[in-house]
């Protein structure tokens, strides 16, 4: 049957060549309609840090299109509406950074159930809203950043920066130096490991001692810890350095804005080399700039017993001559 075998065979190719159907293509949405967390948006926009957003949103304190907020895992866009205390969220401000010198005695917290004065309590008011890069805790002094960025303030919190926190440490105590050098490789205090610390002895002064401890964390009373479980107590610890940020002749309890152009340039390097020392540790920057120090003084030497040689050689020169 001819006719029946080609009807088959026709059929049979129509299968085999037919398309399969054409699935739409995948478009990603714009940035802007994917969202953001809602701690996140909040912090950016200088209300507050990511922590305390959270903990407001489980206050019952934020709203969401006229919904109470209950979890910080909340994705929003510029299309919501959100209302904080009652106030709708204001738009992201410029990012702006300060420097301030933080007297001793005061609490760095926005509130102190016990009273007590806090930084904010003493700033000057024209700052705004602000919030601080880290804390200093209440008997210790020096330089405390403020910004108005709360995202900013926890990236450059992070010790994923890089950045390097200094200070100026007084201790009541015989200090043994050997102990110091050991704190490059990290020390354990009551089951808490800490990172490395690089500490120095400027001088011994009787009871006391001053020094320069370098680290990069910054944890809850490092300092004070690690040197309590060496046989020291430290009765006065000055933070002279965050990054690439000095504390300099600020005076005390004073405020100084750090400019645009300075900001965008230190800024861009935070994330590891905005101390000049991408990936080392404290221990291995301070010991990079030692090796740096002996090789100067090396070539020093090597150039000044050139010209030495050089001399007795014009000199041989010179009574040839006569």
């Amino acid at each position: 049957m001819p006719g029946a075998e080609a009807g088959h065979i026709s059929a049979f190719m129509s299968e085999e060549t037919e398309q399969p159907p054409q699935m739409e293509p995948q478009v990603e949405p714009p940035e802007e309609q994917k969202g953001e967390r809602i701690a996140k948006v909040m912090a950016r926009a200088g209300l507050c840090s990511r922590r305390d957003a959270e903990r407001w949103i489980t206050e019952g304190r934020v709203r969401v299109d006229g919904k109470v907020l209950t979890t910080p895992a909340q994705t929003v866009t510029d299309a919501n509406t959100v209302i904080v205390d009652g106030k709708p969220l204001p738009g992201k401000a410029q990012t702006r950074l300060w420097r301030y010198h933080k007297p001793p005695g005061l609490v760095t917290s926005h509130g102190d159930p016990q009273g007590r004065a806090t930084v904010f309590d003493r700033i000057p008011k024209g700052l705004g809203r602000v919030i601080s890069v880290g804390r200093l805790d209440l008997n210790s002094e020096g330089l405390l950043l403020l910004t108005n960025d709360g995202e900013l303030a926890r990236r450059l919190e992070l010790p994923e920066t890089g950045w390097t926190r200094r200070y100026r440490v007084r201790v009541h105590g015989h200090v043994i130096e050997a102990k110091l050098e050991e704190l490059a490789d990290g020390v354990t205090v009551s089951g808490e490991a800490y990172g490395s610390i690089k500490a120095v002895l400027d001088k011994q002064q009787g009871a006391n001692a001053w020094l320069t401890v370098s680290l990069q964390e910054g944890r809850n009373r490092e300092i004070r810890k690690v040197m309590e479980h060496l046989g020291l107590e430290v009765n006065r610890l000055i933070r002279v350095a965050y990054g690439p940020f000095q504390l300099g002749q600020l005076a005390r309890g004073g405020t100084e804005e750090v400019t645009g152009k300075v900001l965008r340039e230190q800024l861009s390097g935070a994330g590891g080399s905005g101390s000049g020392q991408k990936g080392k540790t404290a221990g291995q920057a301070a010991s990079s700039h030692k090796g740096w120090a002996r090789n100067k003084a090396s070539k020093s030497n090597t150039k000044g017993s050139g010209k030495k040689a050089q001399g007795r050689k014009i000199g041989a020169r010179a009574r040839k001559k006569t």
